[in-house]
């Protein structure tokens, strides 16, 4: 149950950091998109730090169903848990969403309408995602500040050099459906999305075995 709890205030913290930033970084960048992508990817960098760090050692600090996908695979997680990890992670995001609309005086859930289809942006959410998952598999061995650094970088990379901005995770896509504000993501546009993740994260972690067998 710790373990679940981690891996459900981890996700939560994280869409917190990933939707809250957002939101303020348009209020402030006065409508200068390029601000507003690197307040945003700034923010969820240093997010994904501070979890990584606090919550590796109870849960492995996956908050992302791909992930979990991966070690899953790899023989690290039971099914019963695969499954109580990604609940946790889909409610987590949910109710992250949920309080900082609170924060910020919004409707508590609100669809979005930002479209984010297109071939081009699938393929990007597949080449995110198996990097994502492709280093976060070279990286057990090491310690938590040097993941949580490893990854949270990679992951503000991301927002930069992928045309999708590197959501890399099923859960948080879900989650940003129901905030209409930059981070968000049009419902319609959700299955495309979690389908590459899960394409990405099979390829990575058949990549990662053959490297390391």
């Amino acid at each position: 149950m710790k373990k679940i709890i981690s891996e459900f205030l981890g996700m939560m913290i994280l869409t917190m950091g990933v939707v809250g930033s957002g939101i303020m970084a348009q209020n402030i960048s006065e409508g200068i998109e390029g601000i507003t992508l690197l307040i945003n990817s700034v923010s969820t960098v240093a997010i994904l730090i501070v979890i990584i760090m606090t919550f590796r050692e109870i849960s492995g600090a996956h908050f992302n169903p791909a992930v979990s996908f991966s070690f899953y695979m790899q023989g690290k997680l039971e099914k019963i848990d695969f499954f109580r990890y990604v609940l946790s992670h889909v409610l987590g995001g949910v109710v992250g969403v949920v309080f900082v609309h609170i924060m910020f005086d919004m409707s508590i859930l609100d669809f979005s309408t930002k479209d984010r289809s297109g071939v081009n942006i699938i393929f990007s959410e597949i080449i995110a995602s198996f990097l994502l998952v492709f280093i976060i598999c070279m990286s057990q061995k090491r310690n938590d500040l040097s993941v949580g650094v490893i990854v949270g970088v990679y992951i503000g990379a991301g927002y930069f050099f992928t045309s999708s901005t590197s959501f890399a995770n099923p859960a948080i896509t879900i989650a940003r459906s129901f905030t209409d504000t930059y981070t968000g993501i049009d419902p319609t546009n959700i299955i495309g999305f979690i389908f590459a993740q899960l394409i990405g994260a099979y390829l990575a972690t058949k990549t990662y075995n053959y490297i390391r067998s």
